[in-house]
């Protein structure tokens, strides 16, 4: 065919790519898949706004069956080379975890092996030498060391499809198929790492489902250690177990299902609760799930260790956001490393979970200390004990009522300033300090308390009202209440959708910790507007930010030598330590499948409601692209951006004047997290696009539109046209200089004001002689007004 470098991408595909799968045995219909976009894009935020990155999106994904990928191809026009995909293919597959890799042009095909299993990586092949699902299939289950006919009638079993159209995610579906191929070579304890939001209870509802279905596994035992969340995996992900599934309650048991869902607490702790997991037998599971592994702690004498032991013989897999690591325990010890890890750094990448700004506040007193002076006694009467005060004490042994209420009236104008009715949870030390944070933000909100009293409320494990409200809170639709006064309760496995303001008033002293309370901004809510969410620090918790950990990988680096302790030394976890130097660790969970929350009797509090304090510093960060805090400042950003883009003034100028619609080039930037909205905000509203980017990235002096517009008129070119084309010139300029290039780039422009007083707009582009005309007098108007 002599015009195939004529056609386009999509016809490459549709004429030669896809006919040469499907001779090669591949089903269109269930194998076959094109245009697949498997990411959101990265939600990037700037100022008030926020925009979303460029998906990744797959020309071809095929699948042995389906959601199980095995490779992916990359097209590109027959202009191009027949590798020419093939890098960004490469990237791709990484990212999908599949071992083959083809880019074609149309003329073949280039195939990327990644299995090392061939005497050649790369190899050319015809269009007729495509390799058939039943090849590729048997070199994948080579590669993954699924020998026998067994392990492959696991690997094969289906997901399943209620119809709905509903599939996992990318990254679900490989923390799935890793998980059953591990189960299918006969590992007995598996690990996995997903980050708060992305959906473990689905993944392990999946991999429950095929074990299941496929007869590896049949009786099943899943544990979690709330009862809110056994209720709501009954409910909705666990839903098509149907009569085979039953909750272990009321210390009943019956032996005739096979799904059982059960808390730990309610099948260990005491002589009688011992009772009811041993009135199984230890052989009776096949399989048990935990969910949230880290928090009943993997210490032998923990609640779920004792169930692990009993039924040992059964395959354990545990899920996890955090993988606990501290002197004493640690879920990597117990399951070995995770077979698969879905961290949040690569959420937020990938856009399925929010990005997050960190106000970071400094107040005088935390960091500079206070003494009380000879002889001093605080409210109550109480002799202050002589000694230096700082940030690790207040709230804990001293309460400066003061300080309280700076904290509370930061949240307030930052809540006045944004949105009065962001869902907003308050991290504080204890239930008295909750206590004291809920009355000073009812004191400084009294027109919000007068339109509901649950505006503020002290959501605490002590407080049955509070605790009552904690649906509400939850509740998308539910306006109040909207802020949540907290210590511990809400820390984990609380699935605030909507909560846009996360403020840390409390001493967090573990990496497991901070990453649970900060899974509570973590979901987006597109529906509602929840796109980001905001951290307001108090007590420098952010600055946990800079641990590698925080990216979601577990770490265990100690590797001791022969002769040295298996203990990991207790520095290489940032475990503190106090006065008597016992271990501050993380407060593990009750018996009773509810968090207790922090009561100290023997702690001395001060307090004092005299000692004046202020605010010190405060900045504005974002997470940035690489895992790390970066202080927010729009031109920094757009100057990198836009130069990492374009390396020179010339470069930018030469792609600007080429370029058929400049809004394509505003496109490209805006995916790149250029906003220009705010931007114009801090330079100047009346400015062009294109001057507010030279100006910032390269320093050039920016020109408004309406003086751009006038050089034009000054310069008298219009005189060569006839005077109904001349009208439409001027009106589009005039345009131009009140709303900027976009809109008198959209022939649209021509059904407005004041254009359509003129006449229809084919009235309008039949003056000029024609459509393509019209766009030549548009074009030169442009190169005017840029010139």
């Amino acid at each position: 065919m002599s015009d195939k470098k004529s056609l386009s991408e999509r016809d490459i595909c549709t004429k030669y790519i896809t006919p040469a799968i499907i001779r090669a045995g591949w089903d269109l219909h269930s194998q076959i898949r094109e245009e697949v976009g498997f990411t959101k894009g990265r939600i990037i935020v700037r100022g008030k706004l926020h925009t979303r990155g460029a998906q990744k999106r797959a020309d071809y994904i095929l699948y042995y069956k389906s959601n199980i990928p095995l490779a992916v191809i990359e097209a590109k026009d027959n202009n191009c080379s027949v590798g020419a995909g093939m890098q960004q293919a490469l990237d791709y597959a990484e990212t999908l975890e599949v071992p083959f890799v083809l880019s074609s042009n149309g003329d073949g095909f280039l195939l990327h092996d990644r299995t090392g299993l061939t005497n050649r990586i790369e190899q050319a092949l015809t269009l007729d030498e495509f390799p058939s699902p039943a090849q590729l299939w048997q070199r994948y289950c080579q590669w993954k060391g699924l020998e026998t006919a067994q392990a492959r009638h696991t690997v094969e079993m289906s997901y399943f499809d209620d119809g709905t159209g509903r599939a996992p995610r990318y990254y679900q579906a490989n923390a799935i198929n890793h998980t059953v191929e591990a189960v299918a070579k006969g590992q007995q304890r598996i690990l996995l790492v997903m980050a708060t939001g992305t959906g473990k209870t689905y993944t392990a509802f999946q991999i429950i489902w095929r074990l299941w279905k496929s007869g590896t596994k049949k009786r099943i035992l899943f544990l979690a250690d709330r009862n809110i969340l056994v209720d709501q995996t009954k409910n909705n992900d666990f839903k098509p177990f149907g009569a085979a599934m039953t909750k272990i309650s009321k210390r009943q048991i019956d032996k005739s299902y096979e799904i059982y869902l059960s808390l730990y607490q309610a099948v260990t702790g005491s002589e009688e609760a011992q009772n009811i997991y041993k009135q199984f037998s230890p052989d009776f599971f096949d399989l048990i799930v935990i969910d949230e592994c880290h928090r009943g702690s993997a210490a032998e004498d923990s609640a779920w260790r004792e169930i692990l032991d009993y039924f040992s013989s059964a395959t354990h897999i545990g899920l996890t956001a955090t993988p606990k690591e501290t002197r004493d325990v640690s879920s990597i010890h117990y399951f070995g490393d995770p077979v698969y890890s879905y961290t949040l750094k690569q959420g937020i990448e990938d856009g399925f979970l929010a990005p997050y700004k960190v106000v970071r506040i400094d107040i005088d007193k935390d960091l500079q200390g206070w003494r009380p002076s000879k002889g001093q006694t605080d409210k109550h009467g109480e002799m202050i004990e002589d000694r230096i005060y700082n940030l690790n004490d207040m709230d804990r042994t001293l309460v400066l009522e003061q300080r309280t209420e700076l904290v509370a009236r930061k949240i307030t104008e930052f809540l006045t300033a944004t949105d009065p009715y962001a869902k907003t949870i308050v991290f504080c030390d204890d239930i008295d300090h909750a206590e004291r944070m809920r009355q000073a933000l009812v004191n400084l909100n009294p027109e919000r308390i007068r339109e509901n009293r649950k505006y503020v409320m002290r959501i605490t494990g002590d407080d049955i009202e509070g605790k009552a409200e904690l649906d509400n809170f939850i509740n998308p639709e539910e306006r109040y209440p909207v802020i949540a006064t907290t210590s511990k309760l809400m820390t984990t496995g609380v699935d605030a959708q909507t909560c846009k303001l996360v403020v840390l008033d409390q001493h967090i002293k573990s990496m497991t910790e901070f990453k649970q309370i900060i899974g509570r901004g973590t979901r987006i809510n597109e529906d509602y507007g929840k796109f980001w969410f905001t951290i307001m620090d108090f007590k420098k918790a952010t600055e946990l930010f800079a641990d590698k950990d925080f990216d979601g990988e577990p770490v265990m680096i100690y590797e001791p030598g022969s002769d040295e302790s298996p203990v990991p030394p207790d520095q290489e976890f940032g475990i503190d330590f106090d006065q008597n130097g016992n271990p501050l660790l993380p407060l593990e969970h009750g018996e009773t499948g509810e968090s207790f929350e922090e009561r100290d009797p023997g702690r001395v509090k001060y307090v004092i409601g005299d000692v004046t304090v202020h605010v010190i510093a405060e900045r504005v960060q974002y997470y940035g692209p690489e895992g790390k805090l970066i202080t927010e400042s729009l031109k920094d950003y757009t100057r990198q951006t836009v130069r990492k883009d374009y390396a020179s003034l010339d470069e930018f100028l030469r792609r600007w004047s080429q370029s058929e619609r400049k809004a394509t080039i505003l496109q490209e930037l805006q995916q790149h997290g250029i906003l220009l909205e705010p931007l114009a905000d801090e330079v100047g509203k009346d400015f062009d696009a294109f001057d507010l980017i030279c100006h910032v990235a390269f320093d050039q002096p920016p020109l408004t539109r309406r003086e751009r517009a006038e050089k034009v008129k000054k310069r008298n070119y219009f005189a060569k046209y006839s005077e109904p084309v001349r009208q439409v010139l001027e009106n589009l300029l005039e345009k131009y200089a009140d709303t900027g290039i976009e809109n008198i780039e959209d022939i649209k422009v021509l059904t407005l004001d004041p254009f359509k007083d003129m006449g229809t707009a084919s009235e309008l582009v039949s003056v000029f002689g024609g459509k393509t005309a019209y766009l030549k007098a548009l074009h030169e108007l442009e190169q005017n007004l840029y010139a």
